[in-house]
């Protein structure tokens, strides 16, 4: 995981710091490290914001000798990617819940992405961790788009002991998932977890149908699916649905294969919404809180 940025990073950093830092070493070894960000994932913007962030906290510093100067310019490095990765707002699924039961509400749950982004199956990890800790679940079938959608969210639902409400292919998206709202809160469900369409981000048909979900249901909480694996495209889908919906948050899939780790960074920085869930398997269980720290520390290493 994360094993090429890491090692390209690394590699800056030794190079970096076979000098001593004054403002133009330092400025050579930050365009370098610019350039490795920029080549693992990293949107062009959040990698001169990082680079700059570094630059900032190590002018004006000395140090004796060259393992020091290594050590200082990755503390530098780590302490700039937390603050990137540091969002807004604070999203914690769970304290959501318990917060709208505590009104008597159930807390509703919008997850988008496009198709193949493993939205679908994230739905189902999220129900999983929502029944492991013993609130109920309905879940929305609003993907009437997508032949075979419905019938695979039923597969999930049926293997979770959870209902579905669900209408035919090419009906109101929008309707289905206020039937649902209506049908936990009368039935004192505390969690409806609504399905979208998988769209592409050009799609405008399916856009204006999802900004019509968020204006009818009104979901407390709208999450982005993204696909780790997809790099610049994941930041531009970030981009179109927080542009359109204002997202919440965002789950990152397939983490587990993600090789350079740079999407992390970018949908974070420029959405302003917390990564809150990275996925790491397929299984119901394969999903875990998303840390920085942990984050940080994958791709820096040992400081």
């Amino acid at each position: 995981m994360f094993e090429k940025l890491r090692g390209a990073l690394d590699t800056a950093v030794t190079k970096a710091t076979t000098k001593e830092l004054n403002e133009k070493n330092l400025a050579d070894a930050v365009w370098e490290l610019q350039l490795v960000l920029i080549q693992n994932d990293v949107a062009v913007e959040v990698a001169e914001h990082i680079c700059n962030l570094t630059k900032k906290k190590l002018l004006g510093k000395r140090t004796g000798r060259l393992e020091n100067v290594k050590k200082l310019f990755k503390t530098a490095l780590f302490e700039s990617i937390i603050e990137v990765l540091t969002p807004t707002h604070h999203l914690d699924l769970v304290q959501a819940v318990q917060e709208k039961k505590e009104e008597g509400e159930p807390l509703s749950i919008m997850f988008l992405g496009v198709n193949g982004t493993g939205k679908t199956t994230t739905l189902a990890k999220i129900a999983h961790m929502y029944k492991e800790n013993g609130y109920s679940i309905v879940i929305a079938a609003c993907d009437t788009f997508r032949a075979g959608s419905i019938e695979q969210l039923s597969r999930h639902a049926e293997r979770l002991g959870i209902k579905v409400i669900r209408q035919d292919y090419g009906h109101d998206a929008a309707a289905i998932a206020y039937d649902a709202i209506n049908h936990a809160r009368a039935r004192h469900i505390d969690v409806v977890l609504i399905d979208t369409a998988g769209r592409m981000q050009t799609n405008k048909n399916l856009l204006e149908e999802m900004k019509k979900i968020v204006r009818v249901a009104k979901p407390d909480v709208k999450l982005f699916i993204g696909d780790a694996l997809a790099g610049n495209d994941a930041l531009s889908q970030a981009k179109e649905f927080n542009d359109a919906v204002s997202i919440d948050g965002a789950i990152l899939t397939k983490v587990d294969a993600d090789p350079s780790g740079g999407t992390a960074l970018s949908v974070t920085y420029v959405t302003g919404a917390p990564v809150i869930y990275v996925g790491v398997g397929q299984g119901y269980t394969d999903i875990q809180k998303f840390d920085p720290e942990w984050f940080a520390h994958r791709i820096i290493g040992e400081i």
